[in-house]
């Protein structure tokens, strides 16, 4: 394991920094990870909130493996995984004070991973009390990664060594755009009005892991994502990614996005125009 790098809080991460951190989520990802895609046994897989909530030995795994790595690295950060949240929630509240936080979903789309779908990633956010600086979206099954920071672009990095930067789509009217709207994750008295307005886009879904929404966000491969549940390690890195690949990602009720809030909806858009647009369709969900 490498030595403490301190990072430095008036700069973004390093190029070395990065590298360390994105080589620490390659080895979770080859060692706790992958061997376990498909091979799980019943014992190996729990609920936890719901029986659509599940957790599996992979996402513990991965997790201590990811903050036993972190806090090598980087002995004075704050490390917030989802799986330690699960068990103290006041962790999640040190955020707002951390001068430097790691946020870790070291499994997101647990779901479609325990049920055999290779769709699934890691997810990584620094943030510097609450404000997302660094993200990384990682994608196991193919071995690679966008990532962004306050001052680098958005891209897409594969294993071979090459970079190509990441732009969102160029939007339009709202009947020509697609996104991700988590209905069915939304309070129950508000689903039938958002259902309502599916038929005045051209396509809506949701793939049940954040990881991959935000990276076909930032890739321009659909236009919007609309979500009312917010934990930190669902957006925080995915925010920060998409305003750096060109779109518009903020709270609905216009405040910027910080990984301290617990209540509201993320509206992520391909710019102003559009994230406008979509932000007078969903008002009526500030009013409920």
């Amino acid at each position: 394991m490498t030595d403490s790098l301190p990072i430095p809080l008036t700069s973004p991460l390093s190029r070395a920094q990065r590298r360390t951190l994105v080589n620490l989520v390659r080895r979770a990802a080859r060692a706790e990870v992958m061997p376990r895609f498909r091979t799980l046994g019943h014992a190996d897989i729990a609920a936890k909130t719901t029986p659509h909530d599940l957790v599996t030995e992979a996402d513990r795994a991965a997790e201590s493996m990811l903050a036993r790595g972190i806090q090598r690295m980087f002995p004075h950060a704050l490390v917030v995984g989802e799986e330690a949240a699960a068990e103290d929630p006041g962790l999640r509240k040190q955020i707002a004070e951390a001068e430097l936080a790691f946020i870790l979903d070291p499994l997101d789309g647990t779901w479609n991973f325990a049920h055999g779908l290779p769709l699934f990633g890691i997810i990584l956010a620094v943030t510097r009390f609450g404000k997302p600086v660094f993200g990384l979206l990682y994608d196991p099954v193919s071995d690679d990664w966008i990532f962004a920071d306050e001052e680098t672009p958005a891209h897409l990095s594969r294993n071979t060594g090459a970079d190509r930067p990441v732009h969102t789509s160029t939007g339009g009217a709202l009947g020509d755009l697609s996104g991700y709207i988590h209905l069915y994750l939304m309070p129950k008295e508000t689903q039938a009005q958002v259902a309502a307005c599916l038929p005045d886009f051209a396509r809506t879904l949701m793939l049940r892991c954040s990881c991959h929404e935000y990276r076909t966000l930032a890739q321009g491969g659909m236009d919007f994502l609309l979500s009312g549940v917010l934990n930190p390690w669902d957006h925080a890195a995915g925010v920060l990614i998409c305003q750096k690949a060109g779109g518009v990602a903020r709270m609905l009720d216009g405040r910027d996005y910080d990984a301290t809030i617990t209540e509201g909806y993320i509206l992520a858009a391909p710019d102003e125009a559009s994230w406008t647009a979509l932000a007078e369709r969903f008002a009526f969900l500030l009013e409920t």
